[in-house]
């Protein structure tokens, strides 16, 4: 290769390399849009990712996985279902994130949003998981079902942490608002145990719920609260029911800390929800 040719190849590979690294990385066939919660005028931002058979199969409908946490989930489910789902291992789904309250600090929209009763002990507010619950309900899934082939019948619940407790009070006020819960690391211990006093409903339809925790969210192992024991309580909450509308799966995960058990329990309890191989 003479002089020029290695030049010409050395400033094409510079170009490339400068395009790259200016380039952000986006999830393959995502969106974000921002919804208006109609009382609070909140504007709150969903994220959106389509299965990657959408556009070639214009007649299916799809299972829809919402999700809370978005700016920390969405990534992770995203990323973690590609690989079942692109090769029909797990039913592809529509991917659905909710954000926090635009303008707001992240921290203080999710406890507002994600606590089941108001307490005085903490400086944020909390308290308000009702009216996020008529928000998912009334605003986020009618927009979702009239613009996108979404299911009207199978939509799972993830959620973590506060995220969790906020899926354990829909799953007691409303239990068939989703046909599936994945609850992980669920914050039980908030308010006193506020949510294990609440009245559970049965579902009136069948129900699938995979509740599950890290084996080290414990004080021994540095953790502020026993989210292991919170996690059983909730368990015995939903066994106490002795519906049969109910199937429930829980999992203590072997050396998982509250930082690190999410991603298994998302992508575990998706399996169990929607794998297509049999076991």
């Amino acid at each position: 290769m003479d002089l020029i040719s290695k030049l010409l190849l050395l400033s094409t590979t510079l170009i490339c390399f400068k395009l790259s690294a200016n380039t952000p990385y986006e999830i393959p066939r995502s969106s974000v849009i921002q919804l208006t919660e109609p009382s609070s005028k909140r504007v709150y931002s969903v994220y959106i990712q389509l299965p990657k058979s959408y556009k070639n199969k214009p007649d299916k409908t799809y299972p829809v996985i919402y999700l809370a946490d978005a700016p920390y989930m969405f990534p992770i489910v995203a990323g973690a279902t590609r690989f079942p789902m692109n090769p029909g291992k797990m039913q592809q789904a529509i991917i659905v994130a909710i954000g926090y309250e635009k303008g707001s600090i992240g921290s203080a929209s999710r406890i507002r949003d994600y606590t089941p009763t108001f307490t005085k002990d903490w400086k944020k507010q909390t308290g308000n998981a009702q009216g996020h619950i008529k928000f998912i309900k009334n605003t986020v899934f009618p927009y979702i079902e009239q613009n996108y082939r979404a299911s009207h019948t199978q939509k799972t619940y993830i959620g973590n942490s506060l995220g969790g407790l906020f899926g354990a009070t829909i799953l007691f006020t409303e239990p068939n608002l989703f046909s599936h819960y994945i609850i992980g690391s669920p914050s039980i211990w908030f308010d006193n145990n506020a949510l294990l006093k609440f009245k559970a409903h049965r579902p009136k339809t069948a129900i699938k719920v995979y509740i599950s925790v890290g084996e080290k969210e414990t004080p021994a192992f540095g953790e502020g609260q026993n989210m292991v024991e919170g996690a059983k309580q909730l368990v015995q909450k939903i066994d106490a029911l002795n519906s049969d509308n109910i199937q429930l799966k829980s999992v203590v995960i072997e050396g998982a800390s509250h930082a690190t058990a999410f991603p298994t329990t998302a992508i575990q309890g998706l399996d169990w929800v929607y794998s297509t191989v049999s076991e």
